[in-house]
């Protein structure tokens, strides 16, 4: 083709309209770049966001943490052979032979049949909330713990006093000997958005601070196995990651994960943490007393349906129905009956069944509750004397 023919040809005013097209345009995109950096409230897709400061920073204050066990282990005797097994077997049974005396029982303290010896019971993470050694974790991680062992990133390792646990909102307090730590900043769980960014750091697998991210998908979830509601996420929490901190943009704990909804036991995209704001109540008690004190007033209550008000004609939206009272209980004392429907405690509205928990729990046990309640389409209101829930027994010491 001659360049005459090039310059009138098609291809010539296409390969011209694209070149303006884009000389155009790129202005009009800087342009937009650069005022959408200026504006916070614009959708810039270039501003993801870079978690690599806050975890350098945040990192140190993770800890690993192990839990053992002692398990009696029976050693065989070396000189022991094949023909004299049976009779071992026999002995080791307690079952004494013709002729012989009957075994006598093993020194105190040492478990029968050998040796106890110390076993691997899990991992998990936790994470340091003041610098003179006091960590926090789920009670689950270390329940049934005869050792705890804390790894800090330096990888130092530390024999953990138990200090407290509380099953109900799975939280656990321990402490190492060490001082000048890092720790933590406490953030504000009631702060928090859905949608932010949010990561965990931890243990997953006995892998120490792995570090995952995604946003806040809910929060006030609730599980049938806590009175806690729980900010639910969709980063990657697997076994070991239970423990660890899940940690918003600015670098401050929110909240401690816990949990995940799963079928088959592994992470499907729903993971559950603990509100740090919950956590450091309960960490306040158990460094106090070491135990968490609870209120109780003996009722069983269901939640109220549409179907099961209507069949009472409650004409309400909100409330619970008690379902059994507890004899010589506080709410029996009270005059509260099966068929009543709570519907406040303290003027708080009772939407839920676990509201009138939670809230009952959290009265100082000897004072009076409040409660509104609706009987047979007439409302109102009784004291009630809120008791002290049972203390569990006394775990076992840790060694």
């Amino acid at each position: 083709m001659k360049l005459s023919d090039w310059l009138y040809s098609p291809l010539r005013l296409a390969f011209c309209t694209a070149l303006l097209f884009f000389a155009g345009a790129m202005p009009v995109l800087a342009q937009l770049d650069v005022n959408n950096q200026n504006n916070p409230n614009s959708l810039n897709f270039r501003r993801f966001p870079d978690f690599a400061d806050l975890v350098e920073k945040a990192s140190p204050a993770v800890v690993n943490i192990r839990t053992t066990e002692k398990v009696a282990v029976y050693q065989m005797p070396s000189n022991i052979t094949p023909q004299d097994q049976a009779e071992f077997l026999r002995r080791f049974f307690g079952i004494p032979l013709p002729a012989q005396p009957n075994p006598s029982p093993p020194p105190k303290g040492q478990p029968p049949g050998g040796q106890s010896q110390e076993q691997n019971r899990g991992t998990g993470s936790g994470f340091i909330m003041d610098s003179n050694g006091y960590i926090l974790t789920n009670a689950h991680v270390i329940e049934g713990a005869t050792t705890i062992y804390v790894t800090l990133t330096d990888k130092r390792e530390f024999k953990a006093k138990l200090i407290g646990s509380d099953p109900r909102t799975d939280v656990a307090l321990v402490k190492i000997e060490a001082s000048n730590l890092p720790k933590l900043p406490v953030g504000d769980s009631s702060r928090v958005r859905v949608g932010e960014w949010v990561l965990a750091i931890g243990s997953p697998f006995g892998l120490d601070n792995t570090v995952t991210a995604g946003i806040v998908s809910a929060k006030g979830r609730e599980t049938n196995d806590s009175i806690t509601p729980f900010i639910q996420t969709d980063v990657a929490i697997n076994p070991g990651n239970s423990g660890g901190p899940l940690i918003n943009t600015r670098g401050e704990v929110i909240g401690i994960n816990s949990q995940i909804y799963s079928k088959s036991g592994g992470y499907m995209g729903i993971s559950f943490a603990i509100p740090i704001d919950e956590v450091i109540r309960i960490s306040e008690q158990l460094k106090v007393n070491g135990r968490i004190v609870r209120g109780r007033i003996g009722v069983t209550i269901t939640e109220l349906t549409k179907e099961l008000a209507e069949s009472i004609n409650f004409v309400g939206r909100r409330g619970v129905l008690i379902r059994a009272v507890e004899q010589g209980a506080p709410a029996a004392l009270a005059g509260l009956e099966v068929g009543d429907v709570i519907t406040k405690i303290n003027e708080k509205e009772i939407e839920r069944g676990v509201d009138l928990t939670r809230a009952i729990s959290e009265i100082r046990p000897g004072t009076r509750a409040r409660l509104q309640v609706w009987r047979k389409g007439s409302n109102r209101e009784v004291n009630v004397m809120v008791v002290e829930i049972e203390p569990p027994r006394s775990p076992k010491p840790l060694q």
